[in-house]
């Protein structure tokens, strides 16, 4: 992912309105960000409850920024990251919401994902899978999973955006 700064991370959001985007409160780690090692950058607000954000790249490269709300409840059984889609997660995932860019958002239609809590779908891809065969070509199905993330998280920012 291409660095970013505040102002411009701000302008990004397509689903929030002017004061909402002003509101955001920056993760700490945002100045320390290695931005070579995410396919999109998430975070939770520390202020408000069940609120979260996400700038992802679209598939035509823009960054995108969306606000997210978490659920209330939580799903009954582990449930599988839509996003990265790791079998071995060593953190929760949660149902994260979207307004839709646009008049279709200001209507209320909403579109829904399941994703890391934390959003470490970046990390959690770039760890070496199993070996599923002798043969195998780890660091090639490595690199598979980081492109299907990126498509992955563009296509929902794009469902996002798609409306404005």
């Amino acid at each position: 992912m291409l660095p970013i700064t505040a102002t411009d991370l701000r302008a990004t959001f397509v689903n929030a309105s002017r004061k909402e985007a002003t509101s955001i409160t920056l993760p700490d780690w945002f100045d320390d960000t290695d931005w070579g090692a995410l396919d999109y950058l998430g975070w939770r607000d520390p202020k408000i409850a069940r609120r979260a954000y996400v700038i992802a790249p679209s598939l035509d490269g823009a960054p995108v920024g969306i606000l997210l709300r978490r659920a209330d409840a939580a799903p009954r059984a582990r449930a599988q990251c839509s996003w990265c889609q790791d079998v071995r997660l060593p953190n929760d995932v949660v149902f994260y919401s979207a307004k839709l860019a646009g008049p279709a958002g200001r209507n209320g239609n909403t579109v829904g994902t399941l994703v890391c809590e934390e959003f470490e779908c970046s990390r959690n891809v770039r760890r070496l899978p199993p070996l599923a065969y002798e043969g195998y070509d780890l660091e090639a199905a490595r690199l598979r999973r980081i492109d299907e993330l990126r498509m992955r998280a563009a296509g929902f920012a794009d469902a996002v955006a798609r409306q404005r």
